[in-house]
């Protein structure tokens, strides 16, 4: 099953989700910013992509520059970052069963459907 991790808030989020619903397959819309990842949810998409904790932030973010950027940071502790601050998240993320990508730019889609 495909899910997208979506914020409606971010137009590159949106561009994802009409470039999923235009392949006409079933898929589950998860909103993170009203849904929140999970510790486990958010390390099993991780895996899934493939990448570093780090590689998942958005590190132009105020939050991150305030308060993280320049730190000495476990995978663990961005993790956590993460999860106290959902919009520090980069997106959107398409999962298709193991595999995963951030959809950016949007053709990342077609390399897991």
């Amino acid at each position: 099953m495909i899910t997208i991790y979506h914020n409606p808030r971010c137009s590159k989020s949106r561009e994802g989700l009409c470039e999923i619903e235009s392949f006409n397959k079933p898929f589950i819309l998860r909103k993170y910013m009203d849904e929140p990842f999970s510790k486990e949810e958010l390390k099993d998409v991780i895996k899934k992509l493939g990448i570093r904790p780090i590689e998942l932030v958005r590190v132009k973010e105020k939050i991150w520059i305030d308060d993280y950027k320049g730190k000495e940071l476990s995978d663990e502790a961005i993790i956590d970052a993460m999860l106290n601050h959902p919009k520090l998240i980069e997106r959107p993320i398409v999962v298709n069963d193991n595999k995963a990508v951030i959809a950016r730019p949007l053709e990342m889609i077609n390399k897991i459907l």
